[in-house]
C-alpha cells in the first residue's frame, strides 16, 4: 500500500512539473501589432508567471492583425485544436465592430469560439477571456469609427463577451476602462498612433495576473 502511495505521489509531482502549454487566440492586440515579440501581452504574461514560479510555455500565438471572430473560427480554431493547449487566452472582436458585423452574429461567433475552445482545453479554468479595449482613446482611433460612437459600440460588444463567458463559468479580465488611459498618456500608444505600446500591454498583464494565478 505504501509503495502504491509513493508511486502516486511521484506521478503527480512529475505531471505538475510539466509546464502549461499556452496558446493565445486573437487579433492585432494578441499578436502585438507594432511592438517587439517579447513585448506582446502573451509573452509578457508568460514572463511574469514564470518569474512567480508557475511553469508556462507560450506554445503558439494564433492571431493576425485584422482578424474577426469569423476569421478566428475558420483559420484559428483548426490550429488551436491540433496544438493541444492546457491554457489559453481569447481577445477578439474589435474588427467585427469596425467592419459592421451585427451584434447578433458577433455573439453567435463568440459562443462558437468559447464552446470549441472548451472542448479542446482540459477544463473551463484553463481559459481566460479578455475584453476589447477602447481604441477610440488612441490618437488615430477616431479614424476607424465610421461616424459611430466607438466607446458605446465596443462597450456593447464587451457586454456580450462577458455574458457568454459568465454563462460558461469562464474567467474574464475587463481592460476596457484601463485602455482609456491611452488618451492621457502617449507612452501607452505605439508609434502607429492606434495600437497599444509595450507599456500599455504591461498594464493589461498586471490586471490579468490576479485572475490567471488562481486558475
Amino acid at each position: 500500500m505504501v509503495k502504491i502511495i509513493v508511486m502516486y505521489v511521484l506521478l503527480v509531482a512529475q505531471v505538475s512539473a510539466e509546464p502549461l502549454q499556452y496558446v493565445a487566440m486573437g487579433d492585432s492586440y494578441t499578436i502585438g501589432h507594432n511592438v517587439d515579440v517579447a513585448q506582446r501581452f502573451p509573452n509578457q504574461l508568460v514572463a511574469k508567471l514564470n518569474e512567480s514560479g508557475l511553469q508556462i510555455h507560450l506554445k503558439r500565438n494564433i492571431a493576425r492583425t485584422g482578424w474577426t471572430t469569423q476569421d478566428l473560427i475558420e483559420q484559428g480554431l483548426p490550429i488551436f485544436k491540433t496544438s493541444k493547449p492546457t491554457f489559453s487566452t481569447l481577445l477578439i472582436g474589435v474588427n467585427d465592430w469596425v467592419q459592421g458585423v451585427s451584434i447578433e452574429q458577433f455573439t453567435q461567433n463568440i459562443q462558437v469560439l468559447l464552446d470549441e475552445m472548451l472542448v479542446t482545453l482540459p477544463n473551463k479554468n484553463c481559459l481566460l477571456v479578455v475584453t476589447i479595449p477602447d481604441f477610440s482613446a488612441a490618437p488615430q482611433g477616431k479614424n476607424y469609427g465610421g461616424g459611430r460612437n466607438i466607446s458605446v459600440g465596443i462597450h456593447a460588444f464587451n457586454f456580450m463577451i462577458k455574458a457568454a463567458a459568465k454563462e460558461r463559468g469562464i474567467a474574464v479580465v475587463d481592460i476596457f476602462n484601463l485602455s482609456q488611459g491611452m488618451s492621457l498618456n502617449t507612452d501607452l500608444v505605439s508609434s502607429d498612433g492606434l495600437h497599444p505600446s509595450a507599456k500599455e500591454y504591461s498594464r493589461w498583464v498586471t490586471k490579468m495576473l490576479p485572475k490567471v494565478k488562481p486558475l
